[in-house]
């Protein structure tokens, strides 16, 4: 039943209080391109009205039994701004719902969308929140609220996703649109493994359920570099801007994130995937079985077809072999055909299908692909809009590439990127951040190679080696340039240095269980040096020659970064605690 929001009546206290509170915008980008995809709206002036937080008003209007009509007044409002942004009619409203509306006397359906009619607003350009922080009276669960507003082709997001109490359920009985993933889960992400992984785990979930992911409370360029990688969709947070009461200073695009996905491009490998994307027509959601079977006869040489929303944006995947049944029975056209019959309803039959921008790393295509086995490939998106399709038979093909590629560059010991990757990622950093390079020489390794044979020294290769990857965060480069050599480096935040300090203790403590017993309490061994004097050495340690160099001065001295580290390397070896540093700032 359609209802006007004029039939419900707030009183003049709170109408006073609403002309007080103003609605303020954060911006939620595209991770891969920095524009602007939506923005959120965000209640201030709460203390202005003697409120100390956005709660204590939603809690105050609801033990007055006054919130659908706040709420309804506060929709206006927002807008009502909403409609004074630039370019609005591509945007998205992302407008945060309080779950007990639903429990109100007078809430009635079909409000929002008089409002919108009203201000001509397409209903493609409203997006509703529904926070997982909160409980909903069992009488209308959470899965209600979500297919209620569903039904009237709205679309919907899960806030806070994980710290809720539905969890993984609510993507099982309701399916949203989008999931925003909480910043509990993203602080300091880089150097969480577990974070990590869980967030890939609920990001590639979401993506072969069709749901787009957002990244939300992103605070620092480590974090959106992590999220990125991951395969996030979309990224909000103050490193990309505060909420802001003032709509003139929201951009279309946001430079800083450009430039950071520029440099990011930069320093990884793998190759174009433009030139295996084949560009299947879609066909709209809202299209007739007509217009399908019509699309099918015309191209009678696909079994598939994307299918899209009115923004362009992708739904999933609508297979020819579902209707072909009908299509070849006697009664089964006239089904089909039959706009009362459930089986004339396109959205019945759409497949859901993984999508990935088309500046998506191919690790994370491959890996996307990978976990979905029923798949016949990805949807491949541009700015989240419809691109192309990449078929199973070209993934394959991309993945025997990246295969080839790493065989060629990698170390053929401990598989880490080789000494080719080493002076190619010294050439490409380009940043206005300082970095930290550092070059690792294992210490007496010559030594403990000649007395306990090669195969030994091998593995202590690989220990080294080993401890590199568990021990350093995933914003460190690692290579190893060859034999006892090995190479990291990293845009340094500040706790970088320290990480370096841990693994040399860690290799020095780990490298004594390779030792005899006899060997490891005398505290050296007998072998011979490069002259052949025999002599003692003692055990293993690792030396660090270490540079700090900024983006001004990488150009400058790019051919000579390698023989400043190579001299640092014999300082550190003489060295009290194994390191030399030195800065280029």
């Amino acid at each position: 039943m359609d209802s006007k929001d004029t039939q419900c009546t707030l009183c003049d206290e709170w109408k006073e209080k609403l002309k007080t509170l103003d609605i303020a915008f954060q911006p939620i980008i595209h991770i891969n391109t920095g524009k602007l995809y939506g923005v959120e709206a965000l209640l201030r002036n709460f203390k202005d009205i003697g409120c100390d937080s956005i709660f204590e008003v939603f809690d105050t209007v609801h033990k007055n039994n006054l919130l659908y009509c706040f709420d309804l007044a506060l929709r206006r409002k927002a807008f009502k701004k909403f409609l004074k942004l630039t370019n609005f009619e591509n945007l998205k409203l992302f407008y945060n719902l309080d779950n007990r509306l639903f429990e109100m006397p007078d809430f009635t359906s079909g409000n929002t969308s008089n409002i919108l009619k009203e201000m001509d607003i397409k209903q493609e350009n409203i997006c509703f929140e529904i926070s997982e922080r909160h409980e909903i009276a069992d009488n209308f669960g959470m899965e209600k609220i979500l297919q209620h507003y569903k039904n009237s082709s709205f679309c919907i997001a899960i806030d806070d996703f994980g710290v809720g109490y539905a969890g993984y359920k609510l993507l099982f009985d309701a399916t949203p649109d989008i999931i925003k993933i909480d910043r509990y889960f993203l602080q300091n992400i880089e150097k969480d493994t577990k974070k990590k992984l869980m967030v890939k785990s609920i990001t590639h979930l979401a993506i072969k359920l069709g749901i787009k992911v957002i990244a939300e409370g992103v605070e620092t360029e480590a974090e959106y570099l992590t999220c990125k990688e991951i395969g996030c969709h979309l990224v909000q947070g103050y490193f990309v801007q505060k909420p802001t009461l003032d709509i003139d200073e929201l951009k279309p695009k946001y430079e800083h994130i450009i430039q950071l996905v520029k440099e990011d491009k930069r320093s990884k490998k793998g190759g174009n995937i433009l030139k295996y994307i084949e560009h299947i027509e879609p066909i709209k959601s809202k299209s007739s079985m007509q217009k399908v079977i019509e699309y099918f006869k015309k191209k009678n040489t696909s079994s598939m077809v994307p299918v899209i929303d009115n923004n362009n944006e992708p739904v999933g995947i609508f297979y020819e072999s579902q209707i072909k049944e009908y299509i070849y029975s006697p009664y089964g056209m006239s089904i089909l055909l039959n706009e009362n019959s459930q089986k004339s309803k396109l959205k019945n039959y759409i497949s859901k299908c993984p999508s990935a921008d088309v500046r998506s790393d191919i690790t994370t295509i491959i890996e996307l692909y990978s976990n979905n086995a029923e798949s016949n490939g990805i949807i491949i998106t541009q700015n989240t809009h419809y691109l192309g399709f990449l078929s199973a038979s070209n993934i394959i093909k991309i993945m025997h590439e990246e295969n080839l590629i790493a065989a060629r560059d990698q170390n053929p010991l401990t598989k880490m990127p080789g000494n080719r990757v080493v002076e190619k990622k010294i050439s490409d950093l380009s940043s206005h951040k300082q970095y930290i390079l550092c070059y690792f020489d294992l210490d007496n390794f010559k030594a403990y190679n000649d007395k306990y044979g090669f195969r030994n020294g091998d593995r202590i290769i690989q220990l080294f080696a080993d401890i590199l990857q568990k021990h350093l965060s995933s914003e460190f480069f690692k290579g190893h340039i060859g034999g006892d050599d090995f190479f990291v480096s990293s845009k340094f935040y500040k706790d970088e240095l320290e990480e370096l300090q841990n693994v040399m203790t860690i290799f020095v403590n780990q490298a004594k269980s390779f030792y005899s017993q006899d060997d490891r309490e005398k505290g050296y061994i007998l072998s011979t040096d490069r002259e052949g004097v025999k002599k003692q050495f003692p055990l293993l340690s690792v030396s660090a020659a270490i540079l700090f160099v900024n983006f001004a001065k990488v150009s400058e001295y790019t051919n000579h970064i390698n023989n400043i580290l190579s001299l640092q390397k014999k300082v550190a070896k003489h060295s009290k605690d194994k390191i030399s540093i030195s800065y280029l700032l």
